[in-house]
């Protein structure tokens, strides 16, 4: 009887290997992704990052960020600069270890009724997203912009309205100058343009508090709307025909138009102003801060108002 050949040693095949493998984690993605509300992931490369890790979640880009979304302000001079001007706050955090600076943004923050939470590094880490905020940061409430047609109250309103203006420091400027030359309020587009934020609170020295800001969509289409309500519509441009000084219907329902300190009036903007004006200027200066060229035609049309 002939013995059978013993066998040789068995290799067992990985599972990557096998034939169902590639089903299999197709599956169970699909399985994980029913119940967690995830989009479906093929298998991972060797080397990749795992989804949900670290280094596989993009950074969120600012402009994703809710607009209203409450501001934070960390650091200890930014945030006694802010509650000294009066900026707005719901909440100063800070640590236990505090210095002069310190001390000093607890009791103003206290005389106004801020609210005031101790709490520990890590916290105030997470807070700031590990930015340098020396133990102290204040949480600044979202700014409740106005209607457009708000501006308009009574029989001869002054609106300044900003096409182009991204500084937010330029915008607490004119702001400042709106209130201090009797303007109605600011017209500010939401595209491309500075928002009321901790920069502009602090800019404006507290005047935002007396001073609505609206919002529209649409700043040529709210032009418009405003030329149909008896306003008349004069563009701030350093190539104006007419001279400041010189405008008509100065005195009646009027809007101000100010462009950006670099690129001024876009097109579609000059197209819908009844007149452009400029400052006259007499030195070797090419052109002037958007806050500046505002506080001086805002001085000159309200003297015009007013004589």
């Amino acid at each position: 009887m002939t013995k059978k050949g013993k066998k040789g040693p068995s290799v067992t095949a990985k599972a990557e290997d096998r034939h169902w493998h590639g089903k299999r984690v197709k599956a169970r993605a699909a399985k994980n992704a029913s119940r967690t509300g995830s989009k479906t992931l093929g298998p991972r490369k060797p080397g990749a990052p795992r989804a949900g890790s670290a280094q596989s979640r993009p950074e969120r880009p600012a402009a994703a960020r809710r607009p209203d979304a409450p501001e934070l302000v960390h650091g200890r001079n930014p945030v006694l600069e802010a509650l000294r001007e009066g900026v707005p706050g719901t909440t100063l955090y800070y640590m236990a270890d505090s210095d002069e600076r310190t001390r000093e943004a607890i009791k103003i923050a206290a005389d106004r009724g801020i609210p005031l939470l101790e709490c520990g590094k890590p916290e105030l880490d997470r807070l700031t997203d590990r930015a340098v905020h020396q133990g102290l940061a204040l949480q600044v409430k979202p700014y409740r912009y106005a209607h457009p047609d708000d501006l308009l109250q009574g029989t001869a309103p002054l609106i300044v309205a900003l096409d182009g203006v991204t500084d937010a420091r330029n915008l607490g400027a004119i702001v400042r100058s709106a209130a201090a030359f009797g303007a109605s309020g600011i017209l500010l587009p939401e595209r491309r343009s500075a928002g009321v934020n901790a920069g502009a609170w602090k800019t404006s020295a507290g005047t935002l508090a007396n001073l609505p800001v609206a919002r529209c969509t649409n700043l040529t289409r709210q032009l418009k709307a405003y030329q149909d309500a008896g306003c008349f519509v004069a563009g701030l441009d350093a190539h104006g025909g007419h001279s400041i000084a010189d405008i008509p219907a100065a005195d009646g329902p009027f809007v101000l138009v100010v462009g950006s300190e670099g690129k001024g009036l876009s097109r579609l903007v000059t197209d819908h102003c009844d007149l452009l004006a400029h400052i006259p200027m007499f030195g070797h200066a090419e052109s002037l801060n958007a806050g500046v060229a505002a506080g001086i035609a805002l001085y000159e049309l309200a003297r015009q108002r007013h004589t």
